[in-house]
């Protein structure tokens, strides 16, 4: 397994390989980011993962510091999976000078949900992704980066950039890894004392349910869903949450949904200092 420090050290491992298959992380790797780098093994001539805490897509409150770097257990599980190249660039080489151009997503789509209580998060992610998969896949002809579907939202921010951008990658996105008892895999579970992981399944627990009165509404969604997502956030806040939001989309464009449209059901809360995410496609 080869590591790359910077950009021109990544291309030259790289050298003669025509559609590599690319993981972005920011590490502290769990069984989901490894089951994503097992299923790009197929997908492409080299498999490259990205370690890289992106200081961009964290507000000044948030935890960019303290976040979790494990990077020798991190390349021993990327390792054993069979990954070729891990791309670990140093932030002064992956951002030499100021970042002063950035990617803004679509503000319907970028705007709301996350992008609604962590502002500028999307501009920071975007700007990221682009300049990682340039580093990867510039003079290529084709190649496949994958996504784990619990950040959707993200997935979809990306979809966007990459068509509109035309690159020439394949986005492709993989259901969410849970632990047994249903808690999406996150690196920032380690934050949850045994107490709080306990608890953090109510989440999901949480949006299964506003999923099923949204499926029993039918017809008359649009009606009763205000009352039911009000319904789900207050069942947490009985429980000590700090619900941001939990709600109904449809799966499109994450708008309002209309009678027969595929929906999917999102939600973000606090649990003690731990933010968690997660959805569901109903």
């Amino acid at each position: 397994m080869l590591i790359a420090r910077s950009i021109d050290e990544l291309r030259q491992h790289l050298a003669g390989r025509q559609s590599p298959a690319f993981v972005p992380t920011m590490g502290n790797l769990h069984a989901g980011h490894i089951k994503l780098v097992q299923l790009a093994k197929p997908k492409g001539d080299s498999t490259v993962v990205s370690i890289f805490v992106n200081r961009l897509q964290f507000l000044p409150h948030e935890d960019f510091d303290s976040y979790p770097r494990t990077w020798e257990a991190d390349c021993a599980k990327l390792e054993a999976a069979g990954c070729d190249v891990v791309f670990a660039p140093r932030e002064t080489d992956l951002y030499p000078e100021a970042q002063t151009v950035k990617v803004h997503a679509d503000p319907a789509l970028g705007d709301i949900l996350e992008g609604e209580f962590r502002p500028s998060f999307f501009i920071g992610v975007s700007t990221v992704v682009m300049k990682l998969l340039n580093s990867v896949f510039a003079g290529k002809a084709q190649g496949v980066a994958i996504f784990g579907k619990k950040d959707y939202q993200q997935l979809m921010v990306i979809r966007q950039m990459v068509r509109q951008f035309a690159l020439p990658i394949e986005v492709m996105g993989v259901d969410t890894c849970r632990a047994e008892d249903g808690l999406a895999l996150s690196s920032r579970n380690g934050y949850l004392s045994e107490t709080e992981r306990t608890e953090a399944v109510q989440l999901q627990l949480a949006l299964r349910e506003l999923g099923r009165g949204a499926v029993a509404a039918a017809d008359a969604l649009n009606t009763h869903l205000p009352a039911l997502e009000a319904q789900a956030m207050a069942g947490l806040r009985q429980r000590g949450w700090q619900p941001d939001y939990l709600t109904v989309r449809r799966r499109q464009d994450l708008q309002a949904p209309q009678a027969k449209d595929a929906l999917v059901v999102l939600g973000a809360a606090r649990l003690g200092n731990t933010r968690l995410i997660d959805n569901f496609e109903i």
